[in-house]
């Protein structure tokens, strides 16, 4: 659930814009901690109207090229973070300002790598025991066998006592 619906950011929103205060007197009034939150609600009325103030449900995933375009554009004009976000209709300028720094100490590459845990690899099953023919099976255990016995003979050569149970 948003901290915020779009009924108390709408009330907001209108009584900055008839004048019954700046923006940390109206966030104040509705006991927002932030006055750029009221800022940042304000930005998005006047440019997308009550829609803007609307809680976004897609996590958008930006192309590398996008992300290169925006930061050009930064560097072109020199706008703000706000600004650039509300232009290129990007929800957070965080997000812009996020680019912007990993394009900085990373360059273009930084911006293609995925966030995150990479996913797990796929290891093949070990159930192979199916698929091999009576012949691979048997020189599989005789494999097997001639280990444990190797590994046994290791055992008495060290002097190590041999447990019941591997006694034959």
């Amino acid at each position: 659930m948003a901290k915020y619906d779009i009924v108390f950011k709408l009330k907001a929103v209108e009584s900055y814009l008839t004048g019954e205060g700046g923006y940390t007197i109206i966030a104040k009034k509705y006991g927002v901690p932030s006055h750029e939150n009221i800022a940042k609600w304000v930005r998005l009325y006047l440019k997308y109207g009550r829609k803007g103030l609307d809680r976004k449900k897609i996590n958008r995933k930006y192309p590398v090229q996008f992300k290169v375009s925006v930061i050009e554009y930064k560097l072109r004009t020199g706008e703000s973070f706000n600004n650039i976000a509300l232009h290129f209709d990007i929800p957070e300028p965080s997000l812009v300002y996020s680019w912007y720094k990993v394009w900085q100490d990373k360059g273009i590459d930084g911006l293609s790598q995925p966030k995150g845990r990479p996913p797990m690899s796929k290891k093949p099953n070990k159930k192979t025991d199916k698929k091999l023919t009576k012949e691979q099976q048997l020189e599989k255990e005789i494999e097997l066998l001639r280990a444990e016995n190797a590994y046994l003979k290791k055992l008495r050569a060290s002097g190590i006592n041999i447990p019941n149970r591997l006694r034959k």
